[in-house]
């Protein structure tokens, strides 16, 4: 028997994997008062919101993919916010800025998360609101436990909120030190219990109640508090002062949607990301690009090269043709012949350029950061998605929930932005605004150029995985531009080499940095290579011969992989990662 440092968990009646305990127990109990894998997820969702608020609050966004017992077509749930109508490159010019800074209010996109749980309880929901959110407010309310990462995250911005950020500083500082322990956030609770009085004041139908909801969260006391709050400057990673973009007409306009997923086949299986208004296409374009290089062996140098050659052609692909918006030739991008193409650029050697295809014989363009040019931008500790460094240390993450019922309903989400590091905290609500809106371009003509209405490039990217057109697996990782990297290996592992799913997640991970980051200030590092120390020294050592440039992280630092399954017998399964030493898997 294979050692991992828990057990694959296995039963009939429901199965949830989440980045932190309390978020999966509460969506268990959601399960075992009737409600369904919706009602679940949106309960733990809620109460990530609360228990990881150095990784995501209600002021962020959270895309998720879903398939019900019903109709197993995955869907994708869209909560990502846009860029609000005052967005335009020339306002953020005229301010001297050649990045969106990645904190602040300029940073922010109109807040999506809520409102997409809202219209995910809405049409496959089964309880009240005020059912699947008492876990949530409880906590908020009365108090949880915070976990380490919480005060040293608070540590790291400290001097930014007693000189800049005094309203961040009455909730996340006391005494003059980061707040531990138990902590309540009665300003949120109080937000939640006002959504419900709302939903229920709508009358006896459920529907009625969550639409009511989200109109008074788009156009009530909440979009009035975040367009009196982003109207005041507030210092943002620039080193300047701005004010944000963000009015209550913003709040109005905006909508969660339904979408259809891309998807891919591959290994009999069928993968279902977000359309390439996001990055999950790219797990999608690896995973082509690997199966016409045929098997690797992830043990050996030669499957670690190839996974880290594959990714940057992939994320190369990423830059040059991804966007919301723009004409994305995703259908060629996936397309064997096109894959066969990319594999022959994978050589023996590392590759230290940036290596876009020509999918129908399109040129690629770049902006001129990934084109090689420098900026004098530099990052600071609220910006960029909060991940793990190149030398191993944990910053934080994202945050993900994985839910399977024993209908067979099934969804993977990943809540992030709005962390309590991010921006501001408004007083009123409890919370602050996302920097999402850092993943746009101010250049013109690029896929990802930053204009009003548009969604960023967004770096969440949940999976959900098919056989024979029923779901069967919904994973997703926290990570920024690491997650679909991570989620390679964990697929790889898992649906091609057999692992079960708590030794593929235990296995040592790597990533490559070869490609612009995301995140301001969208710096490159050529043939970066960061991989746990756990990978043998031998093919450590030779991918330093190859020509990578090898940073030695942690044995157990990368990633925070979450899964459920439901196997051929019925059974339902679930893993979750033990790195960060925050996520669960329950279930029975």
């Amino acid at each position: 028997m294979t050692f991992t440092t828990r057990p694959t968990l296995r039963g009939t009646f429901g199965m949830v994997s989440s980045t932190h305990w309390l978020a999966s127990q509460s969506a268990m109990r959601i399960l075992e008062l009737g409600g369904n894998a919706f009602d679940a997820g949106a309960a733990a969702g809620f109460v990530l919101h609360v228990v990881e608020p150095h990784l995501n609050g209600p002021g962020g966004e959270v895309p998720a993919i879903i398939a019900t017992a019903d109709d197993p077509t995955p869907r994708v749930l869209c909560g990502q916010g846009v860029a609000p109508a005052g967005a335009t490159i020339e306002h953020y010019r005229s301010l001297g800025l050649s990045l969106v800074p990645g904190s602040g209010p300029l940073a922010a996109t109109v807040p999506g998360a809520v409102d997409a749980w809202l219209l995910l309880l809405r049409d496959h929901g089964t309880l009240p609101l005020s059912v699947v959110l008492e876990p949530a407010i409880d906590y908020a309310r009365n108090g949880h436990p915070l976990v380490p990462r919480v005060a040293d995250t608070i540590a790291t911005v400290q001097q930014l909120f007693e000189e800049h950020w005094p309203t961040s500083a009455a909730v996340w500082l006391k005494d003059g030190r980061p707040v531990t322990g138990r902590f309540s956030n009665e300003a949120y609770a109080a937000t939640l219990e006002k959504l419900v009085r709302a939903g229920q004041a709508a009358g006896a139908d459920r529907q009625a109640q969550l639409e009511r909801a989200r109109e008074v969260w788009r156009e009530g006391f909440v979009a009035e508090a975040i367009d009196r709050f982003s109207r005041l400057p507030h210092r943002d990673s620039s080193g300047g002062d701005h004010a944000g973009l963000i009015t209550g007409d913003d709040m109005a306009a905006f909508r969660a949607s339904w979408e259809d997923a891309a998807t891919y086949d591959w290994n009999g299986y069928t993968v279902a990301k977000t359309g390439p208004w996001g990055q999950g296409p790219a797990l999608l374009q690896s995973l082509a690009v690997l199966a016409a290089l045929g098997d690797v062996d992830l043990d050996s140098a030669d499957g670690v090269h190839a996974t880290v050659e594959v990714m940057k052609l992939s994320y190369a692909d990423r830059e040059a043709w991804y966007g919301d918006g723009a004409d994305v030739p995703l259908e060629t991008l996936l397309s064997p012949t096109y894959a066969a193409d990319r594999a022959k650029l994978v050589g023996s050697e590392a590759s230290l350029e940036l290596r876009p295809g020509s999918p129908e014989g399109r040129t690629p363009v770049l902006s001129s950061v990934a084109a090689g040019k420098e900026t004098d931008a530099t990052g600071d500790a609220t910006t960029g998605e909060p991940t793990v460094s190149p030398v191993g240390e944990t910053r934080g993450d994202t945050c993900h929930v994985d839910v399977v019922d024993q209908w067979g309903n099934m969804i993977s989400a990943t809540p992030s932005g709005g962390w309590l590091q991010s921006s501001p905290t408004i007083p009123e609500l409890g919370f602050c605004l996302g920097s999402r809106a850092q993943m746009f371009w101010l250049e013109e003509g690029l896929p990802a150029s930053l204009a009003p209405g548009r969604r960023p490039r967004t770096t969440l990217t949940p999976t959900l995985v098919l056989r024979d057109g029923e779901p069967v697996m919904a994973c997703g990782s926290p990570g920024g531009d690491q997650q679909d990297q991570w989620q390679l290996l964990f697929l790889l592992r898992h649906l091609a080499a057999g692992m079960e799913l708590q030794e593929a997640i235990d296995a040592p991970a790597w990533h490559t940095t070869g490609f612009p980051s995301s995140f301001y200030p969208r710096t490159t590092e050529p043939g970066g290579l960061v991989i746990e120390s756990r990978v043998e020294k031998a093919v450590r050592d030779e991918l330093v011969r190859r020509g990578h440039v090898v940073s030695e992280s942690d044995p157990w630092s990368l990633g925070r992989l979450c899964a459920v399954r439901k196997e051929t017998d019925g059974v339902l399964a679930a893993a979750a990662n033990p790195r960060g030493m925050q996520g669960y898997a329950v279930g029975r």
